[in-house]
């Protein structure tokens, strides 16, 4: 597996990471831990060294799924985690926790992570949403100080806007920025990515397969389970899914060229994109797992980027990413 390092900072990890969330929370039940502890040392026995959880997920659960699956190779990984949510209550749906980033949480935050990660530092703290209560100053300034502490080794950010992580960086650089992106979510590309470059901070991509969507393996006919959240995503309507068939379609005639699958295809153009970039594609299962790792060894051309580009500019993606609730913890 090919290494990248995200922006200007010494944060080396594997090209392609693995999303941690779907083993506990969010796509329907929470799976078998013994299964998921098993696909989580296959990960790092293939060369996966970039591993994403958050607090949030479970709540709880996750961080501590990962922690003892990857306590036996604490030295050979980099383990992500996120805080900027209320997790006591009882409603567990994503986004159903209030925001909280106040100093005085983060810290709470970060303890609780510390054990349930069996770790003495967390290599990259993201805030997970952005708290428009909380000056972001008050938050990076935290982070500054929990780093000074050794708890902390980097410092990022997720679907935050632009004037935001300007000022975040400017009290403590920022690592990374951790949003979606891919095919179907390209804004990104408008303001983001340019300041990233700017910065010298790496872009994370989360769902770099639509949610799944980008694999070709569902269609209009696909049902979710109450307990999937895609269920309440107005892109996985019965209609969305068939006005956006057009994309997974462009995805599967380059696959078939290239002897490749459409998402090794989306996920090698992600990586086409900027050297600081570093998908975090999720899964539960190990041949889906195999099959994103080897998108790391698929080279695009010149000529497929911009067949690529083209063709998908003149597809209009439908339906909004996430219920209004959602996209409003999102750019601020």
């Amino acid at each position: 597996m090919q290494k990248r390092t995200l922006g200007n900072s010494n944060l080396e990890v594997s090209a392609i990471g693995l999303g941690c969330m779907g083993m506990s929370f969010s796509y329907g039940p929470p799976k078998d831990t013994q299964e998921m502890t098993a696909l989580l040392r296959a990960a790092v026995e293939r060369g996966v060294t970039f591993f994403d959880t958050a607090e949030v997920y479970g709540p709880f659960t996750n961080e501590e799924l990962v922690g003892e699956a990857l306590a036996p190779v604490r030295d050979q990984v980099v383990i992500a985690t996120k805080f900027g949510f209320d997790c006591g209550g009882s409603d567990t749906r994503p986004g159903a926790a209030g925001l909280n980033s106040r100093p005085e949480h983060i810290r709470q935050a970060v303890e609780g992570s510390l054990q349930r990660l069996k770790v003495g530092t967390i290599d990259l703290l993201y805030q997970h949403r952005v708290d428009p209560d909380v000056p972001i100053e008050d938050v990076a300034g935290t982070v500054k100080e929990l780093i000074g502490e050794g708890k902390v080794k980097h410092f990022g950010l997720s679907e935050a806007g632009v004037q935001t992580i300007r000022r975040a960086h400017a009290v403590q650089p920022v690592t990374a920025l951790q949003s979606e992106y891919s095919l179907w979510w390209r804004r990104p590309e408008a303001e983001v990515i340019p300041t990233l470059e700017e910065l010298g901070i790496g872009l994370v991509p989360y769902s770099p397969l639509g949610k799944g969507f980008l694999t070709g393996k569902m269609d209009e006919s696909a049902t979710f389970d109450s307990t999937d959240f895609r269920s309440r995503l107005p892109r996985f309507t019965p209609e969305a899914l068939k006005a956006n068939q057009a994309l997974v379609d462009l995805l599967g005639s380059i696959a078939k060229r290239k002897q490749a699958t459409p998402a090794q295809i989306a996920l090698a153009w992600l990586l086409a994109q900027k050297p600081w970039i570093v998908p975090i594609p999720g899964t539960t299962k190990l041949h889906r797992l195999e099959e994103n790792i080897g998108a790391a060894a698929l080279t695009l051309t010149s000529d497929d980027l911009s067949e690529i580009g083209s063709a998908a500019s003149q597809i209009a993606v439908q339906g909004d990413r996430y219920p209004e609730n959602l996209e409003k913890m999102t750019g601020r």
